[in-house]
């Protein structure tokens, strides 16, 4: 996924699906755009979050 793309999850309204990896739903808490990183929060386990590349993020 792209980092603007990221953002405009994170900032919209409406749920998304997105996955780490293409395998494990998350929420998106945090896109820096100018180093291309999230910060997600793995599943519903707030205390699960993770830094990574928003190329690893996958939509639907």
């Amino acid at each position: 996924m792209e980092a603007a793309r990221a953002k405009a999850i994170f900032e919209a309204k409406e749920n998304y699906a997105v996955k780490l990896d293409g395998e494990k739903p998350v929420w998106i808490e945090h896109v820096d755009l100018d180093n291309k990183m999230a910060t997600v929060q793995i599943g519903n386990n707030p205390l699960d979050t993770h830094t990574v590349n928003v190329e690893r993020l996958v939509e639907g």
